[in-house]
């Protein structure tokens, strides 16, 4: 396995496959690799090169985010990616990516202006500046992300449609612990207790599903519902109460609950089209986001 620390000596050995007719496979991520991050190398390893990237991006970080607390284990991310099956790695410094001088950032698109778009201003410009500038560095023929990040794959699926790049953006499903919680880098900042508090996500999320899959397509019935379970101000009820939870498992800050169109991420007053159910919020010091999507029945 090659590792690159230069964006140049990255696209020359991509640019060498492609120009063999070769599919070249790549996965982008911030380090800290767990078995989610190498389900999108599974994936990338249906082509016939698979590349990843380890950076953890500035850009993409507000002021009071965990830039700097971010787990950065290397060695152990390089052998896994190895161990994988990966054929390169590049690993660029800050200083390669954003040289000195750096002033050209990449306008989101509108689907980017909303629920992430919000919570966290500039996030996603950060987002689409470097997969841009790593796509530009690898120029692969399909790269994957995971739609645990449901609104991130949306952004730079379209972001790289408007811009034409020559790339294909597949997102690949979220991978699980076998009690629901969806894999992230940031579960290893919980507590026990937290922990048992994040399952509030993936529950709550299975239970809107049946919910609607019971009949109910409100959106508006079925995010109260959504918003009441993970605050505790009351006891699930109606539809959503098939897995019952106690008040007290409650996060401590919600950001949002909302069903949105699966394709715009545009709110629906009804489930007339596919949709997708999103959570995001705070146990601890942690912030998680969770989703579920809901094909049409």
């Amino acid at each position: 396995m090659e590792v690159f620390d230069s964006p140049d000596a990255a696209r020359q050995f991509v640019s060498a496959s492609r120009s063999q007719g070769r599919t070249v496979g790549f996965v982008p991520t911030m380090g800290a690799l767990h078995e989610g991050h190498l389900s999108l190398v599974q994936s990338a390893l249906s082509c016939e090169v698979a590349v990843a990237s380890i950076f953890v991006n500035p850009t993409q970080f507000g002021p009071s985010e965990d830039l700097d607390k971010y787990p950065r284990p290397l060695t152990a991310d390089l052998e896994k990616l190895k161990a994988a099956g990966v054929s390169a790695v590049f690993v660029p410094t800050k200083e390669k990516m954003y040289p000195e001088g750096f002033s050209s950032y990449v306008e989101p698109p509108q689907i980017g202006e909303t629920l992430e778009g919000i919570c966290r201003p500039g996030h996603f410009r950060g987002v689409t500046t470097v997969v841009l500038k790593l796509l530009q560095a690898v120029p692969a023929s399909h790269a994957y992300f995971g739609k645990k990040d449901y609104q991130q794959w949306r952004v730079i699926e379209a972001m790289v449609r408007d811009l034409n790049v020559g790339t294909e953006i597949i997102g690949c499903e979220t991978v699980r612990e076998s009690d629901g919680l969806a894999l992230s880098s940031r579960n290893r900042y919980l507590t026990s207790d937290d922990r048992d508090r994040a399952l509030l996500l993936s529950e709550t999320l299975r239970n809107v599903e049946a919910a609607y899959r019971a009949g109910e397509k409100r959106t508006d019935i079925l995010q109260k519902e959504m918003q009441e379970t993970l605050l505790g101000q009351q006891q699930a009820s109606t539809d959503l109460s098939h897995e019952k939870m106690q008040v007290e498992r409650t996060l401590d800050a919600l950001d949002y609950a909302a069903i949105v169109s699966a394709e715009d991420l545009t709110p629906l007053t009804s489930i007339d089209r596919p949709a997708v159910a999103l959570i995001a919020g705070t146990i601890g010091t942690t912030r998680l986001i969770d989703n579920r999507e809901l094909r049409l029945v």
